[in-house]
């Protein structure tokens, strides 16, 4: 079994947290307040289970700014009050982040 730590714990939780309140916002017609809050959870989450200078290092590479700029461009349009927009924005930039990661993990199944 893996061992965490209590932060990647929470972490794990708020992530959690995160994911339903962003898919809980989708199902209700994409609820502003609900999808804010989802974003904030999720991006929150992943720092504490990975680590802050580790989330920085993954956001923030050269080959990976296009994605994080659709990425957080997604966050915060949906923070500002246009969330269709802002969700594609946001999956867009997800795919483009975890594309390799998610394809590699299916590769090796």
């Amino acid at each position: 079994m893996i061992s965490l730590t209590d932060s990647q714990k929470i972490g794990m939780g708020l992530t959690g947290f995160g994911v339903f309140f962003l898919f809980f916002g989708m199902i209700l017609f994409f609820d502003k307040a609900l999808l804010a809050i989802g974003n904030i959870l999720f991006v929150v989450g992943l720092a504490f289970v990975i680590g802050l200078e580790r989330t920085f290092r993954f956001f923030f590479q050269k080959h990976k700014m296009k994605a994080t700029s659709f990425f957080l461009g997604g966050v915060f349009i949906v923070l500002i009050g246009w969330p269709i927009i802002g969700v594609i924005l946001e999956f867009y930039g997800f795919f483009l982040l975890f594309r390799y990661f998610v394809f590699k993990e299916i590769g090796s199944s």
